[in-house]
């Protein structure tokens, strides 16, 4: 079963903590989809992967760039895997059912929302129920994260 990893943000923004999520993905020699709400969400966030930091880089791409099997790290809309990605985001409520297709998922949420909340317990319950190995992290006031499930 898929090691699935839910990120409870209380602090930060998607665009400002996602970054930080996509370098250790990285640095650990992995591939990732970042599946978001909506076409124009996926650009949005892409613009975002250029300019968080002025002294890093996060090699991405969206289908208006092309050359998906090229990118370490996909943003999409739709349920795919272009890159052959074994790390999974899921963001804006984005669901699969192919989840055990990869090696491990991180559904990032947004506490302020209560829907966003709301969606995450459905997905924690309908993941439990499927018996993937579950985690629940809370961001800190710094950013980080702190395992609380």
């Amino acid at each position: 079963m898929t090691d699935i990893a839910f990120y409870h943000l209380t602090k930060f923004s998607l665009e400002q903590a996602l970054p930080k999520l996509l370098e250790k993905t990285l640095q650990v020699g992995k591939r990732a989809v970042v599946q978001v709400g909506s076409s124009e969400r996926a650009e949005a966030l892409a613009n975002d992967l250029w300019t968080y930091q002025p002294d890093s880089w996060l090699p991405h791409g969206t289908v208006k760039d092309g050359h998906a099997d090229r990118q370490p790290i996909w943003i999409t809309p739709d349920a795919e895997n272009p890159n052959e990605a074994t790390f999974l985001f899921l963001c804006d409520g984005a669901d699969r059912t192919d989840l055990p297709s990869f090696e491990r998922c991180f559904v990032v949420f947004d506490g302020r929302s209560d829907q966003a909340v709301q969606n995450a317990r459905a997905q924690w319950k309908t993941y439990k129920e499927a018996e993937h190995a579950l985690t629940y992290w809370q961001q800190t006031d710094s950013g980080g994260w702190e395992k609380k499930a």
